[in-house]
Parts: C-alpha cells; sequence; structure tokens
C-alpha cells in the first residue's frame, strides 16, 4: 500500500481542491472525533473535506490519559451498555483495527478495607464478562485477586499499610496523537481532502441551512469559500463557538473540563503494572509510558483560553497528594519532568454525572446523535473507544437525493445511496460483482445487475 503523507505540498492541493468544488461532507475540527469521521465519510464514498485551525490532534486528542478503556467506574453508575460499548470497541482496536498502536497493560485495583475485595471484585468480573461478549476481547488476560504480599510484589512501591489487598485487570494504552495522524492519513490514502492551519471563519448560508464555510489560511491570510452538502462540527470544546457562528446555540452545550496529568521518570515508582485509586472526585490512575510514569487526573472546571489550558499549583498539589497517600517513598515537585493539561468537552444540562462529581450539571455520557438544522450537524461526544461509534451516528445527510436507490451493505452496517456508473459524489459502480468491491449494490439498477454483498 502506498505511503500516504500529509505534507505541505499535499496540504495546500487539498485546500484547492476543497474550494473548486462542492463537498458532500466538510468536517470542521482535526481531533479524533473528526478525522474518524471524515474516514467514515470517505470510505462509504464520499466526497470529503476536513479542516483544522490548528495542528491535527492539538487540543484534546493529544492530552488524554492515553487510555483505551472501557470504563470501569461507569458501571458504579450501572451504564452497562456504555461500558459494553467501549469494550467492544476496544477488542477490535487491539485486534483488527489499530494491534501496530493499542497495546494491553495491567493495572492494580488496592483497597484497605477486606469487604472491599468483594465489591471491587464484583466489579471488576462484569467488566471482564461485558468484554468477554465480544470476540475481540478475548486476547486480554482475566483479572486475578491479590493478597497484600502479592499486590507488594507486583507493585513494590505502595505502603504495605496503605492496602490489605488487591485486584489485578487488564486496559489498553494508545500512543493518542499518533493513532489520530493515521486515520487522517487513511483517510486522505482514500481520497479525502485535508489541511491544517486553516480556521473555519464563517459559515455560508442558504435560508436556514448551512452549505459551506469561509476558510482562512492561517499560513498565507488568504480565505477560500468552501462548499458542502454537510459541514460536521467536530470542534470539541469549541462546538458552542461554531455554533454561535451559525446563529445559534443548537441543541446541545458543552463545557470544558481540565484534566492535568504529571510525567515522572520511571525509576521514582517501582512496579511492574500500572495502577487505579479511587478519589473523592473520580479516580487517578498512574500509567506506565516508556520510561515515564502518567499520573492523572483532575476534573475541574475551565472557562479561560481553551488553546492554551494551564495546569495551576493546585491541580499538581492534588495530583501528588492522592498519589503520595499510598506510595512508600512520596514524591516531590522536583521528581515531575513534564505537566500537560487538556480540555474534555462534557455535556452540559445532564443529570447523567458522576454522583462523586463536583459539578452535577454536566455529562460525560455522549449526546446520541444531537444536531441542529440550522447549524452544523453535531456529532456526539465521547471517549477514545467510542470514536467509531460516533462517526456511524454522525448521520450522512450530505448524500444528494438518491437516482434508483440501493442498499449497500459495508462495514455490516446498511445505508442507502444512489447507485451510479458516473458523476460524483458517490463512485461509479458498474464493477459491483467484482471481489471485495467497496461498491456492491443489493438489486437491479442500470450498470449494476448483480446482487452481490
Amino acid at each position: 500500500m502506498a505511503t500516504t503523507w500529509l505534507g505541505p505540498k499535499g496540504r495546500t492541493e487539498a485546500l484547492a481542491s476543497m474550494a473548486d468544488e462542492e463537498l458532500d461532507v466538510l468536517v470542521v475540527g482535526g481531533g479524533i472525533v473528526g478525522a474518524g469521521i471524515a474516514l467514515d465519510a470517505v470510505s462509504r464514498g464520499l466526497s470529503t473535506g476536513l479542516i483544522e485551525a490548528r495542528d491535527f490532534a492539538s487540543g484534546t486528542s493529544s492530552r488524554s490519559s492515553k487510555l483505551i478503556h472501557g470504563g470501569l467506574r461507569y458501571l458504579e453508575q450501572l451504564d452497562f451498555e456504555l461500558v459494553r460499548e467501549a469494550l467492544h470497541e476496544r477488542g477490535l482496536l487491539l485486534t483488527t483495527i489499530a494491534p501496530h498502536l493499542v497495546r494491553p497493560v495491567p493495572f492494580l485495583f488496592p483497597f484497605q478495607h477486606h469487604w472491599e475485595r468483594f465489591y471491587i471484585g464484583a466489579g471488576v468480573t462484569l467488566y471482564d464478562t461485558l468484554a468477554m461478549t465480544s470476540r475481540n476481547n478475548r486476547g486480554l488476560p482475566s483479572h486475578r485477586h491479590l493478597t497484600r504480599s502479592g499486590a507488594l510484589r507486583v507493585f513494590p512501591a505502595l505502603k504495605r499499610g496503605a492496602l490489605a489487598g488487591a485486584v489485578q485487570y487488564w486496559d489498553c494504552q494508545v500512543d493518542d496523537a499518533r493513532f489520530v495522524t493515521t486515520v487522517l492519513r487513511t483517510a486522505a490514502g482514500l481520497g479525502a481532502r485535508i489541511a491544517s492551519r486553516v480556521q473555519a471563519v464563517e459559515f455560508l448560508r442558504e435560508g436556514e441551512h448551512v452549505v459551506g464555510a469561509t476558510a482562512a489560511d492561517l499560513e498565507t491570510g488568504e480565505k477560500k469559500q468552501i462548499r458542502a452538502r454537510q459541514v460536521v462540527n467536530a470542534a470539541g470544546v469549541w462546538t458552542d463557538d461554531i455554533q454561535e457562528m451559525v446563529g445559534g446555540r443548537g441543541q446541545i452545550h458543552v463545557s470544558a473540563s481540565k484534566g492535568v496529568h504529571l510525567v515522572v521518570p520511571r525509576d521514582r515508582i517501582q512496579a511492574s503494572s500500572g495502577m487505579i485509586l479511587q478519589t473523592e472526585k473520580s479516580v487517578l490512575f498512574v500509567i506506565p509510558w516508556g520510561r515515564h510514569w502518567i499520573i492523572g487526573t483532575t476534573d475541574t472546571p475551565w472557562d479561560l483560553d481553551k488553546e492554551n489550558p494551564a495546569a495551576s499549583r493546585a491541580d499538581i498539589d492534588y495530583v501528588l497528594d492522592h498519589v503520595n497517600q499510598v506510595l512508600r517513598t512520596p514524591l516531590g515537585r522536583d521528581d515531575v519532568e513534564g505537566v500537560y493539561a487538556g480540555l474534555r468537552p462534557l455535556l452540559s444540562g445532564s443529570p447523567r454525572r458522576p454522583r462523586s462529581s463536583p459539578v452535577n450539571t454536566r455529562s460525560r455520557t455522549p449526546c446520541r446523535g444531537s444536531s441542529s438544522s440550522r447549524a452544523a450537524s453535531t456529532p456526539p461526544t465521547g471517549s477514545w473507544p467510542r470514536t467509531r461509534w460516533t462517526r456511524s451516528r454522525t448521520g450522512w445527510a450530505a448524500r444528494s437525493p438518491p437516482r434508483s436507490p440501493t442498499s449497500c451493505r459495508w462495514w455490516a452496517r446498511t445505508v442507502t445511496r444512489p447507485c451510479t456508473t458516473s458523476g460524483t459524489g458517490w463512485p461509479a459502480t458498474p464493477d459491483c460483482t467484482s471481489p471485495g468491491s467497496r461498491t456492491c449494490c443489493a438489486g437491479t439498477v442500470p450498470g449494476c445487475t448483480t446482487s452481490s454483498t
């Protein structure tokens, strides 16, 4: 397979191509959600463009905990379907979609009271059971119960008096920024036009409908009009800003929550496993990452500069204080080699928020396909494992009224599209009977006489 480069020349050509013809889909935002939507659209045959005001994955998508997990703590909220869905996606990423980027990692869940073994053990057992409902998750080891001595052999850095025992389970981690660029390169290889340092400064309107955007090239200062049948707002924490540009708040409102992570050298914590700790607000992870540990995260509202969220002294002290409660040798500020902060886009006004959170008017649960007829379509927000879920539910209103509509099946989904032998938008489909063709049709239409799926 030929290598696809996202370089200056390709950027210039992509921007010129987007301005020259009407697209089926224009995605605003180059994080993992936008990248996934662009890949999904172009792989379905839609002419697709994506613009990003800064660098790809420069926001939330590169400042995460770098975990691909099912959301163990959501079991406490009885949101079994959310966890099952995320675990299914975790398995697909690990075994099929990106096995070169996603890898298993063990986590120790220590507890201080013996009765907690039954509570935590039941939760982790359910976690593994939900994972087993997908055949893709069977490569991960099952959890195991450890005595205090057994836990200390796995994590010698723990205070002996800080735990009565532990449960060890497995999740996955990913190089988040590399994953985003890989998805974008795949989309570009399939024909998507992708350009960074291009900002949507105004939206084109025809009545109540958004039909494109005026995009400013931040490298040259030139402005271009990009027309599209559907504009998708995948701007994360900037979602409300985009919706305001088209004159309406939209059906959802996104607030920003700051998460801070500390980076410390690997030799400061002697352990062969990651660790998860319960806090009064949420959970705290100690994650192995190469020759370092990533420790985090916090969860505090943020209403300042979204491009440059910053960690405060209180954020750093919060993380250090909580991890030092269980470490035999406490970490100090001098042990911290790096700090990074990112903003999570959380839905506002929903009661489905963990009760332990200090801000109970925001929700981590995704919006199930909300959009506005006046504004650009706004995809659901969600965690890393649920990106494919997000893009599959964005809704492709970009399709033109079908000519001889047929039912085409790909990725085990059924969508309606025009089956044509020429023209733009969906690719020509005279080769419906070709083995492995992505444009196979079911039904009898001109140029496509054999049913194949």
